[in-house]
């Protein structure tokens, strides 16, 4: 930038202090994040087994790995598993915070009830929700003492909506962060935008949509990009669950890079899948970059 543009003098020593105490981090970013996904994304590229080898074998992992059913039902859960999570979380969340937002008695309380699974690891909510889900002590047979004896209701032993079990814990979890971000975007709305609006007889729903949410679009672009990484890498709620069962109907990619590195023993296929998932990542966090970044510019 020049001089003209900013009204004063570039001075590259300006906060030096600042910049030399960044320079540890921006080593760390560049050595260990960078360079540990251009090592992985490289030897994905290879037909390592127990030990990484330059070896190349082109792109022969990744025919493989799409080739794999068990890949593709790992891909098709966790694309059913984030978009309704996406969904839910932000509908749910806005809700919630919406009847905070209306300065209810005791919200303090109700905001710390509601924000308390996500205190909790993803290991103790699948364990938590793997006991309310059991057919044999959870919902379905407290509801066929109460005489409902036909009542069905045992998602993690379904292979045809298990996925869906694992996402109920997903919901119970990471709903109450989403309902804070929100309730912290409503509370930064002008309190006049709502006097105006009640002026203009414009009714409450309306004011939401047309007015609140599109002023809230910081707010739910962040929200989205918390959620959107929690989705990749889901794999404690799933092992908690139901350990990818029955079967393999309940596997996620994360459990899938697991196995193979570590289990398996065929880094090849691991980092492959690896860097299927660094391609999901990227594709997350590039239009959110543009969306905050590039328009602004």
């Amino acid at each position: 930038m020049t001089e003209q543009t900013i009204g004063r003098p570039y001075r590259p020593l300006r906060n030096i202090s600042a910049k030399i105490a960044a320079i540890p981090m921006a080593l760390t970013a560049l050595v260990v994040f960078l360079g540990g996904t251009a090592w992985t994304v490289l030897y994905s590229f290879t037909d390592s087994k127990l030990l990484p080898r330059l070896n190349f074998v082109g792109l022969e992992q990744y025919y493989r790995l799409w080739a794999t059913p068990r890949w593709l039902v790992a891909v098709e859960n966790l694309f059913i598993y984030g978009v309704l999570s996406l969904i839910f979380q932000l509908v749910i969340g806005f809700l919630l915070a919406t009847l905070l937002d209306q300065k209810i008695r005791f919200e303090d309380a109700f905001r710390t009830i509601l924000l308390y699974p996500f205190a909790l690891s993803f290991i103790v909510t699948g364990l938590v929700w793997q006991w309310i889900l059991n057919p044999d002590l959870g919902v379905q047979h407290v509801v066929r003492l109460l005489g409902w004896e036909s009542f069905t209701f045992d998602p993690l032993y379904n292979s045809q909506i298990v996925i869906y079990g694992v996402l109920i814990a997903g919901l119970w979890q990471g709903t109450g962060l989403v309902m804070c971000l929100m309730l912290a975007g409503l509370r930064g709305i002008d309190e006049d935008i709502w006097k105006a609006a009640r002026v203009d007889g414009i009714p409450a729903w309306r004011t939401y949509i047309s007015i609140i949410i599109p002023m809230m679009r910081p707010v739910m672009i962040t929200t989205v990009v918390i959620i959107a990484s929690g989705i990749v890498k889901v794999y404690d709620l799933v092992v908690a669950q139901t350990s990818g069962g029955p079967g393999i109907s309940s596997e996620v990619p994360a459990k899938y890079v697991y196995e193979y590195m570590f289990r398996a023993q065929n880094l090849g296929q691991g980092f492959a899948a690896s860097t299927m998932m660094l391609v999901s990542v990227i594709v997350v966090v590039v239009p959110w970059a543009y969306f905050e970044f590039g328009r602004k510019r």
